[in-house]
């Protein structure tokens, strides 16, 4: 049986990592990635510590071995056929078996669910919420996943034109896979069935809250207000659990908007600040830059620069 049970502690400052003991990177970038479990975990000894990814999704199936994950404070133990969804901004951390193996992929959350919103809406609650299901006995569904991981796994290592749209599109399809095999194992202990501490539900309409009304810049207190709290209690709420402060996770969601909309749109930078809900788009500026450390001008003239197909003939 799995057991559940909650982590009272929790780290002063939740590190933000890409892939783990990596520096983060910018979230707007396309990226797919696959490795494997044991390859980057026996780098940490097995235990991987309390941490986020800013902009990053993660889905990992343990093939062998086992151990516990924890996410957003709750635990629970893990076995092979394990399969784990860890969705951009929620604090997790593993304590894997030496024997551990699986894919683990890692790709640029607002990407995907760009292209999941565009062609296949009804994913969207897949790729937002976390989980951890056992899957033995599934099904088809289970054997078609394994193919898709070592296809970008392929694709990540080819190092060529076209690799980051065939990536999306095989994490979406991963994705599909998913949501097929949540559907038919409404019976199996995931984090959408077991039990919950009210601590996590409050995180979890946070989260909610922020991603409905970013734009709209309400204060700490309203937001509090909305979730029946005060803003103190909001405020412990989020260190405790985050690893930061509320205003912190605002921003936070505000300049991951801003890094997309400034790659992937042709918005001016005051058009993107009124987007964002700033009535003064130097303010905006001075947010942007003290998040990211460079402008929002400089930060779209080297996103597009390494975005650019590469010019025949350039040597590198």
């Amino acid at each position: 049986m799995h057991w559940w049970h909650v982590i009272t502690r929790m780290p002063n400052a939740i590190p933000r990592y890409a892939l783990y003991g990596d520096e983060a990177q910018p979230a707007w970038l396309d990226m797919v990635h696959m490795e494997w479990i044991h390859e980057r975990s026996s780098l940490f000894d097995f235990e991987i510590a309390p941490h986020l990814h800013d902009g990053l999704i993660q889905v990992l199936y343990l093939t062998s071995g086992g151990g516990a994950a924890v996410i957003d404070g709750a635990k629970w133990d893990l076995f092979p056929q394990t399969l784990i969804v860890v969705p951009a901004g929620h604090v997790h951390e593993f304590h894997f078996t030496p024997d551990v193996d699986g894919p683990v992929v890692t790709a640029a959350q607002r990407p995907l669910e760009s292209l999941i919103a565009f062609a296949a809406p009804g994913l969207l609650p897949t790729v937002h919420r976390p989980l951890v299901q056992e899957m033995s006995g599934v099904g088809r569904h289970v054997e078609a996943l394994m193919p898709l991981f070592e296809a970008i796994e392929r694709e990540s290592r080819m190092q060529t034109s076209g690799e980051a749209t065939a990536g999306a599109a095989l994490m979406m399809s991963v994705m599909v896979q998913i949501e097929r095999i949540t559907a038919r194992s409404t019976d199996r202990e995931s984090c959408e069935t077991a039990p919950r501490t009210r601590r996590s539900e409050q995180v979890e309409r946070f989260r909610a809250c922020v991603d409905a009304h970013f734009r709209e810049r309400w204060s700490i207190e309203h937001y509090a207000a909305e979730l029946g709290l005060s803003a103190g209690q909001l405020s412990r709420l989020c260190r405790e659990s985050l690893g930061m402060s509320c205003l912190a996770v605002v921003n936070m969601r505000i300049v991951h908007e801003a890094e997309c909309e400034l790659v992937y749109s042709t918005l001016g930078i005051k058009q993107i600040a009124h987007k964002l809900g700033f009535a003064d788009d130097a303010y905006f500026g001075r947010l942007f830059r003290k998040r990211t450390g460079i402008t929002a001008t400089e930060f779209r003239r080297r996103a597009r620069q390494r975005l650019a197909p590469p010019v025949a003939g350039r040597r590198l």
